[in-house]
């Protein structure tokens, strides 16, 4: 049974991959849909029945609590699937100083952002074979230090540093992994974290659709890293070839002004 399982699937990003991934792999039997929302999942479920007829599973539970991975694991090994793709787009931000954030809060960022992202992976390796995608959401944020969203993007850094080296450990079984480095999207994702630092980068806000386009075209390709824009692109060349003073002067200088 040829699946594809994906978290954050209700709303931004991950219902996008949901919507595009059917285009992606024509022959998957299932999808996998893993959210809070069991409206939206509802919802998502119908829209993809009736635009591609494909099956979709819900899981409507919070990927920081352990009883999703026993509901996850009990399936896995009754269904034994085939997880042709793994999409790991369940995530949280907080776009605030870490002195004047909650400690709860986050605590919960790394929980779901990193420890979440991992439990899920580890989970499902073993129902991945040749040719199976891993696809994780990191974040253009993973290139630099961010004053101002610190934890944040501390956790998009292990991201895509767990990325990478995954995907060094699994090059000889053929099994592909992707981060997805976007700078600002278009998303829900805004109203929980606050506000993106800085006028410019809400000038290079994305459309969630396109990113994800430009996302399943590199996975197709099994580039390592999808960065959507040339001023991403840019930003991931000038944290590469900078000096670390430099960056962090320079990043905590955007941060500043838009906290002040």
């Amino acid at each position: 049974m040829k699946t594809a399982i994906v978290t954050g699937a209700s709303s931004g990003l991950g219902r996008e991959f949901a919507r595009q991934i059917p285009k992606f792999y024509r022959n998957l039997d299932e999808i996998w849909l893993i959210a809070r929302s069991s409206d939206k999942l509802e919802q998502l479920r119908e829209e993809l029945t009736r635009e591609s007829g494909i099956y979709c599973r819900i899981y409507d539970s919070d990927l920081t609590r352990n009883y999703i991975y026993y509901h996850l694991q009990r399936d896995l090994e009754a269904l034994k699937p085939d997880i042709r793709m793994l999409v790991n787009s369940a995530g949280t931000g907080c776009n605030a100083p870490v002195s004047q954030s909650d400690t709860d809060t986050l605590t919960g960022m790394i929980q779901l952002n990193c420890v979440a992202l991992t439990h899920l992976t580890s989970l499902c390796l073993p129902y991945m074979n040749r040719g199976s995608r891993i696809v994780n959401m990191a974040s253009a944020a993973a290139f630099a230090p961010q004053p101002g969203a610190a934890v944040y993007g501390a956790t998009k850094s292990y991201v895509l540093s767990f990325s990478r080296a995954l995907g060094r450990e699994l090059a000889d079984k053929m099994i592909f992994v992707t981060a997805v480095c976007p700078g600002p999207v278009e998303t829900a994702f805004f109203r929980t974290a606050g506000d993106p630092a800085g006028g410019a980068r809400k000038k290079l806000m994305a459309q969630p659709g396109k990113v994800v386009r430009k996302a399943l075209s590199d996975v197709r390709k099994r580039r390592r890293v999808s960065v959507y824009g040339a001023a991403m692109q840019g930003a991931r060349t000038a944290a590469k070839i900078a000096p670390d003073r430099l960056t962090d002067w320079f990043m905590n200088k955007m941060n500043t002004r838009s906290l002040t």
